[in-house]
């Protein structure tokens, strides 16, 4: 608790300085003043500081008649004894203390009741403690934390907030020094994919002449039979299948078409795509293509819009890489090899759309530089058989085979994706770039530099940073800006009703 003592009514105490408040001059008489010398005495308002949670004791010589406080919220003030008035502090801010004392004269004081310097001081040890280094100061203005310096990095601005922020509501006036450039991070992807088809086909069909050169015979239906046909020229066997074996005996009216064949494929696809990402961003690569894709939507009049979409097929990858404070490289990949199916594919609306054959797979891995991890295990194995016979006649034992057809297909297919990531940094400057090896040299005479545009050395000084240091709000918007993929145009076919033609029928509808 601090005491101010009031000498005379008017001299205070404070932080060891005699201030003289309305003092009378010596030999005079203290006799109480008239009413424009009292205002003139009392007008001057001193400042008297105080601290939140703590008091002062305010001592005058004669007996004090009133006081006033003007916010009570503030600051209170309690007469203890008829010339001691006690001040307590209770919130920050500032208001006004009058004191009216025996004879007429009036004191008044500025009360400035600032925060405690226990808590800010505490805090301002603990930034010291978590930002070794770093210039970081705090000030508490109320219930807000200004908070002003220079960090090395976002994380320390962040952390810097954070702790301010146990004093009140954080100002972030920080700035944070130009980081250096992003790392890059090279990603090697290996694909390997091998696709085994096996197939076996047996079937046999019989067929008799007969008397009357009538066309009879035993056939499965799995194999498309031979056909008898007769014109003005005579009778005509006609055979509409690829056979391995035919046989027909004239004089018998016996014939057979044996079909025994057996086929092995092998298809190999290995691509080494090599992406390049900066560090936190995504990179793709796809090496494949594009395949139309209509889409019917209702249009104008009920009539129907077919809209062309493209869809993309090949081999596909998608990566973002990110560099852990362990110094380690963590991948979130997504890998995709589709192809073009054929077989499954729907007609819509006039327009054949093929189906996609896909095999895929999303991970997420850690690695350090240089080492490598192997997605393997996407096996598929189909074993398909269809066999086909006459009841009873392919029932028999030994002849029962002349009766039957069967056809096996096996197929059998592996995917191996291989992932390798390199920490990589630009090429110098001047130094000569690797390129492909050409079988075959070009023409004589010829260039064998493409055209560029001349180097910093030629055009001017590089680029350098305007200023060493930017506030926290910029970079972090820097950061957040990332560049939009324009869409792709869609081609629309909308039907168009056409006037006849001289000579001829209109057609029911055209392209636009």
């Amino acid at each position: 608790m601090s005491h101010i003592r009031l000498l005379s009514g008017a001299l205070l105490l404070v932080g060891g300085a005699l201030i003289l408040a309305g003092q009378p001059a010596r030999g005079q008489s203290t006799t109480p003043a008239s009413a424009p010398a009292r205002q003139a005495a009392g007008s001057g308002a001193r400042d008297l500081p105080l601290t939140v949670g703590k008091s002062l004791v305010v001592e005058s010589p004669v007996n004090i008649q009133r006081i006033s406080v003007g916010d009570l919220t503030k600051a209170e003030a309690i007469a203890v004894s008829p010339r001691e008035v006690l001040v307590n502090g209770k919130t920050v801010g500032d208001t006004s203390l009058i004191i009216w004392q025996q004879g007429g004269n009036r004191l008044l004081f500025d009360l400035k009741v600032r925060p405690s310097t226990a808590r800010l001081d505490a805090v301002r040890l603990e930034l010291q403690r978590e930002l070794p280094g770093q210039d970081v100061d705090l000030t508490l203005e109320d219930v807000n934390v200004f908070v002003r310096g220079t960090v090395r990095d976002l994380a320390s601005a962040n952390r810097a907030v954070a702790v301010a922020a146990t004093l009140g509501k954080p100002v972030n006036l920080l700035r944070v020094n130009v980081p250096a450039a992003e790392q890059q991070i090279l990603l090697k992807v290996r694909f390997a994919n091998v696709d085994r088809t096996v197939s076996q086909d047996l079937g046999v069909n019989l067929f008799s002449t007969g008397a009357g050169n009538t066309l009879g015979g035993t056939t499965t239906g799995q194999y498309t039979p031979p056909s008898w046909t007769t014109d003005s020229g005579g009778f005509k066997l006609q055979l509409t299948d690829a056979l391995n074996l035919f046989l027909f005996r004239p004089d018998l009216n016996l014939g057979a078409t044996i079909r025994a064949l057996q086929s092995r494929n092998l298809l190999q696809i290995l691509a080494e795509p090599n992406l390049l990402a900066v560090n936190g961003k995504e990179a793709s690569f796809l090496a494949g293509g594009e395949f139309p894709f209509p889409v019917i939507q209702a249009g104008a009049g009920g009539s129907g819009v077919v809209t062309l979409t493209w869809r993309e097929f090949g081999i596909r990858t998608i990566f973002t890489p990110t560099i852990t404070p362990r110094g380690t490289i963590r991948l979130k990949i997504h890998s995709e090899v589709s192809s073009l199916d054929l077989a499954h594919g729907v007609t819509v609306s006039g327009f054949s759309v093929p189906a996609l054959a896909t095999r895929k797979v999303s991970t997420e891995i850690e690695l350090q530089d240089g080492q490598s991890f192997a997605i393997a295990g996407l096996l598929n194995n189909q074993v398909i058989e269809s066999m086909s016979k006459i009841p009873g006649l392919g029932s028999l034992p030994v002849i029962g085979k002349l009766f039957q057809s069967r056809s096996v297909s096996k197929n059998n297919s592996e995917l191996l994706v291989v992932v390798t990531p390199e920490v990589v940094r630009p090429v110098p400057a001047g130094v000569e770039l690797a390129g492909p090896q050409f079988p075959k040299p070009f023409l004589k005479g010829g260039t064998m530099i493409a055209p560029r545009t001349p180097p910093i050395s030629v055009t001017g000084e590089p680029v350098k940073s305007l200023q060493e240091t930017i506030p926290v709000e910029q970079l972090e918007a820097m950061k957040e800006q990332t560049p939009s993929t324009p869409a792709l145009p869609a081609i629309q076919f909308v039907p168009v009703m056409m006037p006849p033609a001289q000579g001829g029928t209109a057609p029911a509808a055209t392209q636009k």
